[in-house]
């Protein structure tokens, strides 16, 4: 239902938006009309100077054009996902009437396909910023105080496998659960042993492979899961490690791995830019970095941070009271500070990560396996767009 909602609120604001700039264009196009019927018509009338100042109003005019096209285009797409969310919406409701009447299996598959159709229209309305984060929703109490658990970002929707690794140092014992269901209830898994211990809690699966901290040292580990392997391994260089910049709650967290709608990114820091948060894209392929980003802001005060859309939010604690502090924007090198609620029932976060595929937030809290809905405020990707 909050899923729902979200969408549904985020197709507000946009229609409103769209609407709005749409306007506008419009009247741009009805300038652009008279301005051509007056060259058309001067005949000779115009001064030079008066013809070659409409000429070149006419030519800043021209790109608008093709804006007008496509927010023409936005225009028909959000009708197409206003009905589409309506239908959502409904189907929804008869679920819930009808509760009583399905067995567990059937109500399961009819709550997949619904959110199927929900992924799709999320992703149809592109990326986002943060702007509201859910309350929490218990997935499953189990294991120690530290830890992680996640989903493969890149799998398709009928892929729900799901990760666990306990603890946050010297472990190698992965577990793979075949569904979310199973990791619920705690069967039908496999046991993957790491060739090489982990530090911290920061890992990520990724299109089939696990990204992980090597302990002690500054090595990523790329390890594919079909076929039990390392694929491949290399240094990230400068990065500290063994509790040297660890996030505020300590436990190895010094190396942080994260995907979003972009790809595989590190967050880290080093001495050379004095303990502050770097933001790193990574190759999936070759783990060479392609790209980084000094944020400025020290990692010791963070208490987790995730990624969403190129964009790296930070909460202030891993203890109760925190909230969203600090956005930094890879695609424009600059930040702000925010002031987004985030409830931790359990009062100590120690692995917080965004997945795109789902657009939800995977925590671990104090033995206790979380999940967080988060809202987006929605733009339409366009053709042109970075």
């Amino acid at each position: 239902m909050e899923k729902v909602q979200n969408v549904s609120q985020s197709m507000e604001v946009l229609e409103l938006r769209t609407y709005r700039d749409l306007q506008y264009v419009r009247s741009m196009e009805t300038l652009m009309r008279s301005l051509d019927a007056r060259l058309r018509g001067a005949d000779g009338s115009l001064s030079a100077k008066s013809f070659q100042e409409l000429k070149d109003r006419m030519t800043e005019l021209l790109p608008l054009s093709s804006v007008l096209e496509q927010y023409k285009a936005d225009t028909r797409t959000i009708v197409r996902l206003r009905e589409e969310v309506r239908n959502l919406s409904g189907s929804l409701a008869a679920i819930q009437e009808e509760m009583g009447a399905y067995g567990y299996e059937d109500l399961q598959q009819r709550v997949m396909a619904l959110e199927a159709r929900l992924h799709a229209c999320a992703q149809k309305l592109g990326c986002g910023k943060l702007t509201g984060v859910s309350n929490p929703i218990t997935v499953r109490a189990m294991g120690s105080r530290f830890g992680s658990w996640m989903t493969d970002t890149m799998a398709p929707s009928v892929d729900s496998r799901v990760w666990y690794m306990d603890g946050y140092y010297k472990g190698r014992r992965v577990l793979e659960f075949r569904t979310l269901g199973d990791f619920i209830k705690g069967q039908n898994f496999i046991q993957h042993l790491l060739p090489q211990p982990w530090a911290g809690t920061g890992h990520v699966v990724y299109n089939g492979s696990l990204f992980y901290n090597k302990y002690q040292s500054n090595v990523v580990v790329k390890y594919h899961f079909r076929s039990r392997s390392v694929l491949v391994q290399r240094s990230l260089p400068g990065a500290g490690y063994n509790n040297t910049f660890p996030y505020s709650w300590g436990g190895f967290s010094d190396m942080d791995f994260m995907v979003d709608e972009n790809g595989l990114w590190a967050v880290y820091t080093t001495n050379q830019n004095a303990g502050n948060i770097v933001v790193s894209r990574l190759d999936p392929h070759t783990l060479e970095v392609t790209r980084s980003w000094d944020t400025g802001y020290p990692k010791r005060s963070a208490g987790e941070a995730f990624m969403i859309c190129g964009v790296l939010y930070v909460t202030n604690s891993h203890l109760a009271g925190a909230k969203v502090y600090f956005a930094y924007f890879t695609n424009t090198s600059s930040y702000e500070y925010t002031d987004v609620p985030f409830h931790n029932q359990y009062s100590h976060i120690s692995m917080l990560d965004y997945n795109p595929r789902e657009r939800a937030l995977y925590t671990w809290n104090n033995g206790h396996q979380v999940l967080y809905n988060v809202t987006l405020f929605h733009v339409i990707s366009t053709a042109g767009d970075p």
